[in-house]
């Protein structure tokens, strides 16, 4: 016997918008700390940037959300979010970069080509040593002021032909752009001063280089006998520890705040997420509006949200290293040329929804004030946001600290891993687990969902802190299913269910505000300067012994609540009519008399 399978062709948009709006954020949002650090963002400046960023989108959910339900326009917001954010992610990858580039000296003399910085460098003994134990070399790209005399010397000796024309501009410095490969193992200091003091060398840092690319051309110099050249050059190597030695990779944090060039990505940062913010609330309103009585359907749903990422974030990871095989520092411009698309065509795609937005609360403040006053939605919002500052971690730093054990162990793949990192969070993770969500929720209940979401992140943690091999996160990602594909079910199906009638948008708004622009806030704040000052790996430790605590706190509080007569709020709703009766899953029948929802 054949079984047929049906299709509702409503929710048909609704999954491609998910799938599209997932495939057009995963290609930029998880790469961005790693890309601000790239234009030379410390971790407390990309702390305080994530700070900042989730306050604007609390505020701006339950604000747009308000406006949806007021004058009952969800859609045209909806769509008007996504081309925000589209516009905002692309004018973010072309806004002007901060300086990072240093100036050294490439000198070419007794038989060897080195590159030395022009002044005396101070830095920490052990960073020196991490650099020397790599076996592995790395790019870096220079651009030199060549005299007539250097030019010469391009032209006889190295055999450069192109700059064997005397002409009158050769007069005048001319820039030569060039590709080296520098061995790391042989970084030495060509004139050194131990501080015991201090555990700190002074002196000049030299590099020895193995090769030398002049477009197509590759080249062995020839510094023998009486070659000699020396030129000033502006270098930038794609070893985040060479920056960190010789280049002064991270802008110090006073000098970036006065560059216009940070507070235009701020500013642009700010009009993205605001743009996600409002696309993701009220895609999530018009999803559960559509689903009507049945919101356990909702994981069904988000589970394209999960495909669409995981496989972006994974297609990108690979492309942006084959892109940056040859460049000194990381291409991110399919990135960013990617989002663009795939938000186009969400646009397009979520024209197509036949939804209409028919209830309408006469008073949405008095509604939400009311909801505010229960017991178990304060503790549902706490658990919110102890959840957002162990999320806000693992967005903003776990790449961070991928690619901190990636570059000491001289892993060339560190794009590909990380993408892989992504898409095993989404595919093996979230997916199977937004399919599985209904089914989970409702066997085992809202309020015991939300401790097994903050162990599962605690033990995810703890795990994070003693990896050494970065590819042994692979198989930890697994568990993002639990930490973020049932917490994220089962905060938005409460948020839904608890809503009074006419303030969907609204408790949608809210319930992500906190989450986001409390809870990730926070997290982020303290997860920047606990980078700066501890290790990476300690920085998860502490937070996974946070997320521990908090899932047995959550237990003792959710008991005393039930000694203490309250009701459980792990609702299934059944709509008839104007009414809704809920129904607890994991414990007794809730009637009309004892609201949990107060209308």
């Amino acid at each position: 016997m054949k079984m047929k399978v049906q299709i509702n062709k409503a929710l048909v948009p609704m999954k491609a918008h998910y799938f599209l709006f997932n495939a057009g954020t995963g290609p930029v949002v998880p790469y961005l700390t790693v890309y601000a650090r790239q234009l030379g963002f410390s971790s407390v400046v990309v702390g305080l940037v994530y700070t900042i960023l989730p306050v604007c989108g609390m505020i701006a959910k339950p604000v747009f959300g308000a406006i949806a339900d007021r004058f009952k326009c969800q859609k045209i917001l909806f769509l008007i979010a996504q081309l925000l954010t589209a516009a905002a992610f692309l004018a973010l990858f072309f806004s002007t970069r901060s300086p990072l580039e240093a100036q050294v000296s490439l000198n070419c003399a007794h038989n060897q080509l080195t590159i030395q910085n022009l002044d005396d460098t101070t830095v920490d003994s052990k960073l020196l040593a991490k650099i020397q134990s790599k076996q592995q070399s790395t790019t870096c790209e220079l651009t030199c002021q060549m005299t007539a005399k250097d030019l010469t010397t391009l032209c006889h000796e190295w055999k450069l032909m192109q700059y064997c024309d005397k002409s009158s501009d050769d007069l005048v410095p001319r820039l030569v752009y060039f590709s080296s490969q520098v061995p790391l193992h042989q970084t030495i200091f060509l004139r050194k001063q131990f501080n015991v003091a201090k555990n700190v060398s002074e002196g000049n840092i030299g590099f020895k280089v193995e090769s030398i690319r002049q477009n197509e051309q590759v080249l062995s110099p020839n510094c023998s006998g009486s070659t000699t050249l020396k030129s000033t050059c502006n270098m930038g190597c794609n070893d985040t520890d060479v920056n960190a030695l010789l280049l002064n990779a991270e802008i110090p944090d006073n000098v970036l705040y006065g560059t216009y060039q940070f507070w235009a990505f701020l500013l642009l940062m700010i009009t993205a997420w605001v743009g996600q913010a409002i696309a993701v609330s009220i895609g999530d309103t018009i999803c559960f509006e559509m689903l009507g009585d049945k919101p356990n359907r909702y994981g069904y749903q988000r589970m394209f949200g999960a495909l669409g990422w995981g496989i972006l974030s994974l297609l990108t990871g690979v492309l942006v290293d084959v892109i940056s095989r040859d460049n000194a520092t990381t291409d991110y411009s399919i990135c960013f040329y990617l989002s663009t698309a795939f938000l186009l065509l969400d646009f397009i795609a979520s024209t197509q929804l036949k939804y209409t937005q028919t209830k309408l609360s006469t008073n949405i403040i008095k509604d939400i004030g009311k909801l505010l006053l229960n017991i178990r939605i304060i503790v549902f919002l706490v658990w919110c946001i102890c959840v957002g500052m162990c999320t806000g971690l693992i967005w903003q730093f776990l790449l961070w600290l991928v690619e901190d054990l990636a570059n000491a162990r001289g892993e060339t793949r560190i794009k590909t891993l990380q993408g892989v990192i992504m898409g095993v969070q989404c595919l093996g993770g979230e997916l199977p687990f937004f399919f599985l969500s209904g089914k989970i929720l409702k066997k085992i209940g809202h309020i015991n969902a939300m401790t097994l979401v903050l162990f599962g992140l605690g033990i995810r943690f703890i795990l994070y802190s003693v990896i050494v091999n970065p590819w042994w996160f692979i198989p930890i990602e697994f568990s993002n299913g639990l930490t973020f594909g049932i917490f994220y079910a089962c905060m938005a199906s409460y948020a839904s269910i608890a809503a009074p009638t006419g303030t969907e948008a609204t408790m949608q708004g809210l319930v992500g505000a906190v989450f986001e622009g409390v809870g990730v806030s926070l997290g982020s704040l303290l997860a920047g300067w606990a980078m700066s000052n501890v290790s990476g790996a300690m920085t998860f430790r502490f937070f996974g012994l946070g997320a521990l605590a908090a899932a047995g706190i959550h237990i003792i509080v959710q008991i005393l609540l039930r000694t203490s007569g309250r009701q459980d709020a792990s609702p299934v709703v059944e709509r008839k009519n104007s009414f809704e009766k809920v129904r607890l899953e994991d414990q007794q029948e809730l009637t009309i008399a004892e609201p949990l929802i107060l209308r």
